[in-house]
């Protein structure tokens, strides 16, 4: 299977990332660092899409070749996006429904 260790039957530990033929993941050790550079808010990792999402901006920053570009000119609007709009909705609603 294309991406898969054979002999441990897991994703590549050379910062290939197996989604993504020619990207590199980020390493880990940077997302723990990196924060929104408009809200100082923590960032999300979306591995499918390969980018860094700060939910409290409504931005997503791209990563290209294992880096990530922190450029607000550079970041997609999530609202542009009606399925993570969507998800964003419903975890409203989880979260009033809570109180």
């Amino acid at each position: 299977m294309p991406g898969i260790d054979d002999k441990t039957n897991a994703a590549p530990t050379d910062g290939r990332n197996p989604g993504r033929p020619g990207e590199r993941d980020v390493d880990p050790r940077l997302l723990e660092l990196l924060v929104c550079p408009l809200t100082k808010a923590p960032l999300r990792y979306d591995r499918s899409a390969h980018e860094l999402i700060s939910d409290q901006a409504g931005l997503a920053f791209p990563i290209r070749n294992g880096v990530p570009i922190m450029l607000v000119d550079e970041a997609r609007r999530l609202d542009d996006d009606p399925v993570s709009e969507g998800a964003r909705a419903l975890a409203r609603n989880e979260i009033a429904g809570d109180q």
